[in-house]
């Protein structure tokens, strides 16, 4: 699994995911427990995490979506 997005924004996240997920690509989001657990306060954010073999395909996507800023380097 790679990651692709890095973010405390659950609704940005939500987003993101459905978007991949409508596209076909199996989505992994990471750190939800940590986050839930360390109440919301930011100091742990979730990870957008894809299998390398889908990570081309899903940069594109969100890309022509319009969330190029949120990519991770990679």
């Amino acid at each position: 699994m790679v990651e692709i997005v890095r973010t405390n924004d659950i609704v940005l996240m939500g987003y993101l995911q459905s978007l991949l997920e409508n596209a076909k690509i199996p989505v992994l989001i990471a750190d939800t427990h940590i986050s839930a657990l360390e109440g919301m306060i930011g100091a742990f954010p979730r990870r957008l995490m894809v299998p390398e073999d889908h990570e081309r395909q899903a940069r594109r996507i969100l890309r022509e979506a319009g969330f190029e800023a949120e990519l991770r380097l990679g």
